[in-house]
């Protein structure tokens, strides 16, 4: 089997030939299907849309896997396991899955908008998924933004406790990421106990 057929360009993916962190990640995943038996079943539907490197504090890296929207659900069922396996592949990376996502533009006077935009394609609600993909499978319980006196605002996300000890490591990876797809800063922690 090829590494094209685990490569389906979304609508908004790039048009390009696949590049080498794409086809790197695609033969992984093809090499998973074949060589775990347990995985199998379920990865043989499942297709990327994107890979893209992206540059992590301390001179490390971290891969962003996008998927299309449809086979989100999927990805989240065995999205654990094939984390890990895709980290033990690619040594001293982070692995991430982001969903392909969709922004459309403000409708304006001269658009024309056949019908209304969904909610769901909007800036603000595409931001909020893709932090929600980033940090899956422990949950966002609280966010604040905080407006400094030089007009700038850090978003500080505050994570459930449970997860800390899985999570910790990949944190700066999570922030550096979200950077890079929205350009918006944020700080990601963990609750801590003031009793």
């Amino acid at each position: 089997m090829s590494v094209a057929v685990k490569i389906l360009r979304t609508a908004n993916a790039p048009n390009t030939a696949p590049d080498e962190t794409e086809t790197s990640v695609a033969q992984a995943l093809l090499d998973l299907e074949t060589n775990v038996p347990e995985l199998k079943a379920e990865l043989r539907p499942l297709q990327i849309s994107a890979a893209r490197e992206v540059d992590v504090r301390g001179g490390k890296k971290a891969i962003v896997v996008f998927v299309p929207y449809p086979q989100l659900k999927a990805f989240h069922k065995v999205q654990q396991r094939l984390t890990r396996e895709l980290e033990k592949k690619f040594s001293d990376r982070h692995v991430v899955f982001v969903a392909q996502r969709r922004i459309l533009g403000k409708p304006t006077r001269n658009s024309r908008a056949k019908q209304k935009r969904p909610r769901s394609r909007t800036l603000t609600q595409v931001h909020e998924k893709i932090l929600e993909d980033l940090v899956f499978p422990t949950e966002i319980i609280g966010k604040r933004t905080r407006v400094s006196t030089d007009g700038s605002k850090v978003l500080k996300v505050i994570l459930d406790p449970k997860d800390a000890t899985s999570l910790e490591y990949k944190l700066d990876s999570f922030s550096s990421v979200y950077r890079r797809l929205t350009g918006k800063d944020v700080v990601f922690e963990f609750p801590t106990n003031q009793e």
